[in-house]
């Protein structure tokens, strides 16, 4: 493949001697990590351009290492510490295992955000960050979505405003056919129906889509993207709003996926054989290319399922049982997955206090995290700027 860079000041200054070297370059720099090839554009004129340039940009994020990066949201606890500020943080992996509280305290990888952002998701190095505007005295609010890239310090336009009531979530992704951004919102009424809303960053408008198939158990959670779709679990067969949890069995549940690409829904089932209920809402978790689903048994253990291949029902395996009391947790609240479903972290007995499960040796560790509220979502650092 042959590129033209703008502003080419290399020798040696033959034309295809030129277009060669710059592709030599490309293959060297893709190979560098994101945040040390933003100060190489500094270099020159045709470096700058290089690493500018689309087709370099998507070859990097393409070779850049994933779930290598984590992005949190840190909120802190305002009556006990005035100072500290709601943002976003960036961490590796392996430094926020080692030391979770200097992480979340560190104030130079902090991006402030303001007190009515919440982050929607995280795709290719952007994160698409809701603005919500409550109304007083009712159930409505404003949102408007835009995209975010700490690294770079990129800031997309708003999306237009959407209405909606307070029984809402939403999800982030990425629609390699379209190459467009896109962020899913999804609005349950008074009856249990539930409205899709899709929106393409950089459009005009929002696109409604046919309701969704299942009334949603928990609004709090976002959707989870992989390979191009985004997931939420819900009831198989809901009937009205309401429904009485304690009456639930994981086997009247399922995974309902939205594809970014066809604005289409399909339904995925859960493991077979679960008709257990539950003594809290399970939890959906993305980690790499594996979609797992977390949940209790009988108050007393942690379960974790994987599906190792994405839409095959059959390739749901069971991961982890192990008891809440040999991990030290009353019960199953956040859980976030590391290093491909070996490490497992939970909210431990206290607020501030963390609980880190390894799989690999059956150890646990306990970290206090200095006051401060958190979620954590996988991330890969990347030159992502769309339009």
């Amino acid at each position: 493949m042959q590129l033209h860079f703008e502003g080419m000041d290399m020798e040696p200054q033959h034309p295809t001697a030129a277009v060669l070297l710059c592709e030599l370059v490309m293959e060297i720099l893709s190979w560098v990590p994101a945040k040390p090839v933003t100060r190489l554009k500094l270099v020159c004129k045709s470096w700058n351009s290089i690493i500018s340039h689309p087709h370099f940009v998507k070859l990097h994020l393409h070779r850049s290492p994933k779930n290598a990066i984590l992005l949190f949201t840190r909120t802190p606890a305002l009556t006990l510490d005035q100072k500290a500020k709601r943002g976003l943080v960036l961490s590796s992996v392996e430094s926020f295992i080692q030391n979770p509280s200097s992480t979340l305290d560190a104030q130079e990888n902090l991006h402030s955000l303001h007190g009515q952002d919440w982050v929607s998701g995280s795709c290719n190095g952007l994160v698409c960050v809701a603005h919500i505007l409550f109304h007083p005295n009712n159930d409505i609010c404003d949102i408007w979505f835009r995209l975010l890239n700490p690294l770079t310090g990129f800031i997309s336009e708003s999306s237009p405003c959407l209405r909606v009531n307070v029984h809402n979530s939403s999800g982030f992704g990425y629609d390699e056919s379209s190459d467009s951004y896109k962020v899913v919102t999804l609005i349950r009424d008074s009856s249990g129906t539930v409205t899709t809303q899709v929106y393409s960053f950089g459009g005009s408008s929002w696109k409604t889509i046919n309701s969704f198939p299942a009334f949603r158990f928990c609004v709090e959670d976002n959707g989870h993207f992989i390979c191009g779709t985004l997931n939420w679990l819900g009831l198989r067969n809901p009937h009205g709003g309401d429904y009485d949890w304690a009456a639930v069995t994981l086997d009247m549940l399922m995974i309902v996926s939205f594809d970014l690409k066809s604005d289409t829904h399909k339904q995925i089932l859960l493991p077979k054989g679960n008709d257990e209920i539950p003594g809290e809402e399970p939890i959906l978790g993305v980690w790499g290319n594996s979609l797992y689903l977390l949940h209790d048994y009988k108050k007393t253990h942690f379960i974790a399922w994987q599906m190792k291949e994405f839409g095959d029902e059959n390739s749901w395996t069971k991961l982890l049982k192990i008891s809440f009391h040999h991990l030290g947790v009353e019960r199953l609240l956040s859980v976030f997955i590391f290093e491909n479903g070996n490490i497992f972290m939970f909210k431990g007995r206290h607020r501030f206090e963390e609980v880190f499960y390894d799989r690999r040796d059956n150890s646990v560790k306990r970290v206090n995290i200095n006051n401060l509220d958190f979620d954590a979502f996988d991330y890969v650092e990347s030159l992502v700027q769309p339009c």
